[in-house]
């Protein structure tokens, strides 16, 4: 009890991660026209949801448990591109067309503020004025990631930290790495022990996954590529030890020689599969590992933190929250399953089935929830929430985001050194920032 007491105080700590960007204004008369789009009938209405590649059974099961308590509302997924850019890309040409063909869509933390003011969501404060929702129930981090000019665009579905899992068959509990110099040692000792292939996996592909891979080395070694008062500083000794330590990791035998074509599913299919003794994912990974259905390691991983640069463990913050389309022809049913799909129930479910840190702290003392995510409780979760630092919190986020991926990228295929890619993302990212 006292280790779940602990993780949603962490929780509730993380408000400095998620904090959404804010210029501009997107309302563009949503107000008035989302009461007279919902038309509360008996008829059946049937509401398409997006969101990325599921692996887990989370999705399904939601689904099914929303459909039950509302018979009337039939819910369609619509699966969207794993890589995070592809489906950002693809709700941004789908919502400039004015489409309807969505109703609710999961967005990454970084997209709500872009979102809200390109006029592509509708605002959800009266759908939630109107039900009662007790707001300060979130995590408060990661309710303000939806909050963009006073108006809440988006709930949170989960919360998310990156984390270092390992196979407690071949990784001893009191010998897990503590740094990256160690992690690196280990990883090839133990390549091909067990039934192995590889010593460690981790997101090297040109796209969002990449940038999150990044700003931990960075931030494990003291830099930033943004810091608090919007001054680029990516160009320093200590961002650019941390790109220099990736860049290690990355070129030697320890990871598949086709690493930079990896993004989540790629490494988490090749850890379940046994061919990995470590593996940096998001916290989904433990509850897809133990899938009797489909993992060969069942009862085999643990959590840790990331492993230590020479300024402590940093884990990327991110999440997802969940919005509805502007243009949606069944707002009410919409907001339905949103206000089920981000509330208690629906986040009980996705944490138990997908494996998915809830954003109400209430569910980590939760006996079913902790039953499915033993490490929930388990201290090494605790701190590798604790070592979380954002993305940069910038108002054209996609933009900067593209500078690092394709600077990163050139580094990690020998184009370009280290020192070049982070004097050319200084220079890039400063432009677009004076836009």
């Amino acid at each position: 009890m006292k280790k779940t007491v602990k993780l949603s105080s962490a929780l509730l700590a993380l408000t400095f991660g998620l904090t959404a960007c804010s210029s501009g204004n997107s309302d563009q008369g949503a107000d008035q026209k989302e009461t007279n789009k919902g038309d509360s009938s008996d008829k059946k209405v049937t509401i398409v949801y997006a969101r990325g590649q599921d692996s887990t059974k989370a999705t399904e099961k939601v689904i099914e448990a929303f459909e039950k308590a509302h018979p009337n509302i039939k819910v369609e997924f619509r699966e969207m591109p794993a890589d995070t850019g592809k489906q950002h890309d693809s709700y941004v040409t789908m919502l400039n067309a004015q489409s309807a063909e969505i109703d609710v869509m999961d967005l990454d933390v970084v997209w709500p503020a872009e979102f809200a003011q390109a006029g592509y969501t509708l605002p959800l404060d009266r759908f939630i004025d109107n039900d009662g929702i007790d707001l300060s129930k979130y995590n408060q981090g990661a309710l303000a990631a939806g909050n963009f000019n006073g108006k809440q665009w988006a709930l949170p579905k989960f919360i998310d930290a990156g984390m270092l899992f390992y196979r407690t068959d071949l990784v001893p509990q009191d010998k897990v790495p503590k740094t990256w110099d160690e992690l690196l040692a280990m990883a090839k000792q133990l390549k091909g022990t067990g039934g192995t292939k590889f010593g460690y996996l981790m997101q090297a592909k040109q796209y969002e996954g990449l940038v999150c891979n990044a700003v931990e080395f960075i931030a494990s070694y003291g830099g930033k590529i943004v810091d608090e008062n919007n001054n680029v500083v990516i160009n320093s000794p200590e961002a650019i030890k941390g790109l220099k330590k990736m860049v290690e990791i990355v070129k030697s035998d320890a990871v598949p020689s086709n690493i930079t074509t990896f993004t989540e599913p790629e490494s988490h299919t090749a850890f379940i599969e046994g061919q990995s003794s470590f593996i940096r994912n998001w916290p989904y990974q433990y509850a897809l590992a133990n899938d009797q259905t489909q993992s060969k390691i069942v009862g085999k991983v643990g959590v840790a933190p990331l492993p230590a640069g020479d300024k402590g463990s940093a884990a990327t913050l991110g999440g997802w929250m969940t919005a509805i389309n502007k243009y949606s022809k069944h707002p009410k049913e919409a907001w339905e399953f949103v206000k089920f799909m981000t509330g208690p129930e629906g986040q009980k479910i996705s944490a138990i089935y997908g494996g998915l840190a809830p954003t109400l702290p209430e569910l980590y003392k939760d006996a079913d929830v902790l039953k499915a995510n033993p490490f929930f409780g388990e201290q090494g979760f605790v701190n590798a929430l604790n070592a979380a630092v954002p993305r940069p919190v910038v108002p054209n986020y996609p933009e900067v985001s593209e500078i690092i991926q394709i600077n990163v990228s050139k580094a990690l295929a020998g184009e370009l050194t280290v020192e070049q890619a982070a004097a050319n993302m200084e220079k890039e990212i400063k432009a677009a920032l004076n836009k």
